[in-house]
């Protein structure tokens, strides 16, 4: 989980590592650099991202196509868990991270878990499991109509965020009725309910998600009203005494990145 490239004598090896890895294979003129469109925290589950490369074939040596290259990369990939599912020829000023006009992420929630042990192995890491029996859904839903639009986003930004502007314009903020994994019994689902929240932007400050998750969790709880994540958005204050806990990372999903004339690669 999480999608970083690792550098110097670090032991761990990232997502990106092992793309360049295999890239290495492609006999290209020039050392293949992917550019990620979306990096993730570390326990940040990516189920879709995207990525650009420059392969400069030698001379006399027809392009890759894009079959061909996905084929490759795959056939040189160390990592069981990483694959490579499609691949575009693009024009030259296209960049994976700047180009993008969407991504979509889902964070899952699951209540009624008092103890960490109740949680099947097969949703382990995979949700944020709360000891709350229940929430109030139709007060987190009206807490997340005061994120949509366009805002400055500043109070639901982790300090180190790299942003040059905090405005962002949130297009989709859900919540819905989620499912236990199909791997789950109904002996060990029977008290538990799941919850997805999905968010849609073009692009997220730092940590965006998670706190913003946090503070419809909190609301859903009981401890914020709807009416209070209006007076957080509006104060820009990432420091604020309002502010609750970052939700847990494992509990996010990067599901989609949409490009023009692409669609949804997810």
């Amino acid at each position: 989980s999480g999608v970083a490239a690792v550098r110097g004598a670090q032991r761990a090896v990232g997502v990106q590592n092992f793309l360049e890895e295999a890239a290495e294979r492609l006999n290209s003129v020039e050392p293949v650099r992917f550019t990620i469109s979306s990096r993730t925290d570390a326990g940040v589950h990516a189920l879709s991202n995207s990525a650009h490369l420059d392969v400069q074939r030698r001379p006399g040596q027809p392009p890759f196509s894009p079959e061909i290259l996905v084929e490759a990369l795959n056939g040189h990939m160390r990592h069981p868990a990483i694959r490579v599912v499609q691949a575009f020829r693009v024009p030259s000023d296209f960049h994976a991270r700047h180009t993008a006009t969407s991504r979509t992420y889902l964070y899952r929630l699951a209540t009624g878990c008092p103890q960490p042990d109740q949680l099947s192995v097969f949703e382990r890491n995979l949700c944020w499991a709360l000891r709350a029996e229940s929430l109030d859904v139709a007060a987190m839903q009206e807490a997340a109509q005061h994120l949509l639009g366009t805002h400055d986003f500043s109070a639901f930004q982790s300090a180190g965020s790299p942003a040059r502007s905090s405005v962002r314009t949130l297009r989709r903020a859900t919540v819905s009725p989620g499912h236990a994994s199909p791997f789950v019994s109904p002996q060990e689902n029977r008290a538990l309910q799941f919850w997805n929240l999905e968010f849609e932007s073009q692009s997220f400050l730092y940590r965006q998600v998670r706190r913003m998750t946090a503070v419809l969790v909190a609301v859903g709880l009981g401890m914020l009203m709807p009416a209070q994540v209006k007076a957080i958005l509006e104060s820009r204050d990432p420091l604020g005494k309002h502010q609750t806990r970052v939700a847990p990372a494992h509990g996010l999903f990067l599901m989609a990145v949409r490009y023009p004339g692409l669609g949804d690669l997810g």
